[in-house]
This record gives structure tokens, C-alpha cells and sequence, in this order.
């Protein structure tokens, strides 16, 4: 039952974007975000300025957040924000700003994983997923498979080694001469190519993923064929780029698939901002056919970078009484628990 008195701001600064949004008798009733495209030119964000930006943005993101919801600040119940993982400068600010405002209204501090707030993003709309599933969530900078108990109890059962997917994306992106962030472009390039270069996929036991010898392997390609034909990616960027996403695609799914099997369940959901990729959207649904899976996936925007996601399980945090204190600190590495499950 939901309680109607908890009114919740959540604070979400872990990287490049400044989030806040307001959820009250567990409906989301404002989500609004700041973005910095001053790092597009510079192929990745830049942490210095990232910080920097978030001290601008805060107050009138948090204004406009509080505004849309009409709620006063009075009239909150408990201050959320983002204690990791990411840039710790860009973390640092969401944080002092929400102790600073927690301690003046004397409400309760709650501090939220965000990686944990990716996979709780499936509650904010219906229909949401039976307990126990697993959740690919698969963003910038993060690649992993948790296994969703409870919204407390989550366990990483697969993550990646070395980069992630989404990363894999920008990397190969910028060899190919695509913007940051390339993935959405890879996206819309691939939709009118054919997948007909064969990478290997990287070989990795068990539920982990691993991208960095895609990565590798891909530039070398491109430096030999180049060498050949100075116009070679001009050419064939729209193949190239569909080959690049169909490989990542694969690695994703075959890996789900696998921890499906594995610990026999049949609820699937998908989260981070990557998985707004047409084709694993496809995949997995055409997947979720062939395997009589039930799969959930978020609307767009709960899935990139946002404050929603944030307040959703600050919201889980609350009915259970789990509360920060002024000690609290963001952690760049901070992690979900990884499970010693079979």
C-alpha cells in the first residue's frame, strides 16, 4: 500500500546531466534535466567542466522540478540523490546540495545506487515486473545482469570486465568519425546498412561481458582497410555501422538468454540508456517470443540519465526506513552487491 504523505525530491548528478524530479504517493509528477552539450565537440565528457556546470544548473533545475509537481518545499517528506557510481565532482554537488536541504527542512537524507535506480525505473509506470527477474541494464559507462529479488534485494550475476557496451558504441562510433555520443547514431546509420563484416565476438565464461577486444579488433580492421582505400568508412559507413551494432546486439542478448537458463526465469527487463537501440529492442522481443519471456522496458525517458529513476527507489528506500545521515559521501565505484548464487 502507498503511503500518500511521502513527497520525495530526488537529485540525480552523477555525470553529465543535472536531474530532479518528485514523486508523491508513488507517482512521478515532475522529471526535469539539464543537459551540458558543451562536451559533444570534445568526443566525451569532460569531468572538470561537468562538475562545473551542475553548480550552475541545480537550483533552477531543482525550481522547475519542484514547480511542475506543486509542491513546496515544506511539504516534503525526504531529500534523495545520487551516491554513485560516477564522477565523483559531479556526484559531490548533487550530494552537498541535498545534505545542505535535508539538514534546513530537518527531513531524512536517502541515498540512492544509480545503478540500482536504472533497474527500479521499471516501477514508475505499469504494467512492472513479477519478482524475481533479471534486468540487462546496459548504459554509457555500465554493462551488467542483476537478478531483482526485491527492490532490496539485487544481485549482480554478469557484468563487463573491462568496457561497456555503451562505451564500445562511442569508441567505435568516433573511429568511424561519428559525434559523442555515437551510439544513437550508430543507431540511425546502421537502419539503412547490412551487418555484413564479421567481428568476433569476445569469448568470456560465465554471465560477464567484455568489449575492449571488439574494440581493438574493429580499429585494426578500419586502419588496414583504410590503407587500401582512404575512402573506405566514407563508403561504408552505414554497413560498418550496422555490423558494429549487430555484434554488440548479439553479445547482449546471447548473455540474457543465458541467465534466463540459468536461473529459470522467464521475466526480463531491459534498462540504461542503451537500451533505447532499435535492434536490441528488436532482438529482444523477437527473443522474448522463442523463450516465452515477459520483457519490460521503460519508457525512453526513465532510461537515459534521469531523476525519476532516482525518486523511485528513494520511494522503496522510504516505506523501508533506510535513511542516510550528514556522514554520507558519493562513491565514483560504488557498487550493487554481486551474488555468490549458482
Amino acid at each position: 500500500m502507498k503511503n500518500n504523505s511521502i513527497r520525495i525530491l530526488a537529485i540525480e548528478s552523477s555525470c553529465d546531466d543535472t536531474a530532479a524530479a518528485v514523486i508523491a504517493e508513488g507517482r512521478i509528477l515532475s522529471n526535469k534535466i539539464a543537459n551540458q552539450d558543451i562536451h559533444r565537440e570534445y568526443g566525451g565528457v569532460v569531468p572538470e567542466w561537468a562538475s562545473r556546470m551542475h553548480q550552475e544548473n541545480i537550483v533552477p533545475v531543482v525550481d522547475s522540478a519542484m514547480r511542475e509537481a506543486s509542491v513546496n518545499l515544506e511539504e516534503l517528506s525526504a531529500i534523495a540523490f545520487t551516491a554513485g557510481p560516477g564522477l565523483l565532482g559531479s556526484l559531490l554537488v548533487g550530494c552537498s546540495f541535498a545534505k545542505s536541504l535535508a539538514l534546513s527542512l530537518n527531513v531524512p537524507l536517502i541515498s540512492v545506487n544509480h545503478m540500482e535506480a536504472h533497474v527500479l525505473a521499471h516501477f514508475i509506470d505499469e504494467p512492472v515486473p513479477e519478482y524475481p527477474f533479471i534486468c540487462l541494464t546496459v548504459s554509457g559507462g555500465h554493462t551488467q545482469l542483476v537478478r531483482v529479488n526485491s527492490p532490496y534485494d539485487l544481485k549482480v550475476v554478469g557484468e563487463t570486465i573491462d568496457d561497456a557496451a555503451g562505451e564500445a558504441f562511442d569508441k567505435i562510433g568516433k573511429y568511424l568519425g561519428l559525434e559523442y555520443p555515437a551510439g544513437p547514431i550508430v543507431d540511425k546509420l546502421a537502419q539503412e546498412g547490412k551487418a555484413r563484416y564479421d567481428f568476433t565476438k569476445p569469448t568470456v565464461e560465465g554471465l560477464n561481458f567484455s568489449f575492449s577486444g571488439l574494440k581493438t579488433a574493429v580499429l585494426y580492421f578500419l586502419r588496414d582497410e583504410v590503407k587500401k582505400d582512404p575512402n573506405f568508412i566514407v563508403k561504408n559507413l552505414h554497413d560498418l555501422c550496422a555490423s558494429v551494432q549487430k555484434v554488440i546486439v548479439d553479445i547482449l542478448v546471447e548473455k540474457l538468454v543465458k541467465a534466463s537458463k540459468q536461473y529459470n526465469i522467464r521475466e526480463i527487463g531491459i534498462a540504461g540508456g542503451v537500451s533505447a537501440n532499435s535492434l536490441l529492442r528488436e532482438m529482444v522481443s523477437k527473443t522474448a517470443i522463442e523463450y516465452g519471456w515477459r520483457t519490460y522496458i521503460p519508457k525512453i525517458q526513465y532510461c537515459t540519465d534521469n531523476a525519476a529513476m532516482v525518486a523511485m527507489a528513494a520511494y522503496f528506500k522510504y516505506e523501508k526506513g533506510a535513511f542516510a545521515d550528514q556522514t554520507a559521501t558519493p562513491k565514483a565505484r560504488l557498487k550493487i552487491a554481486r551474488s555468490t548464487d549458482d
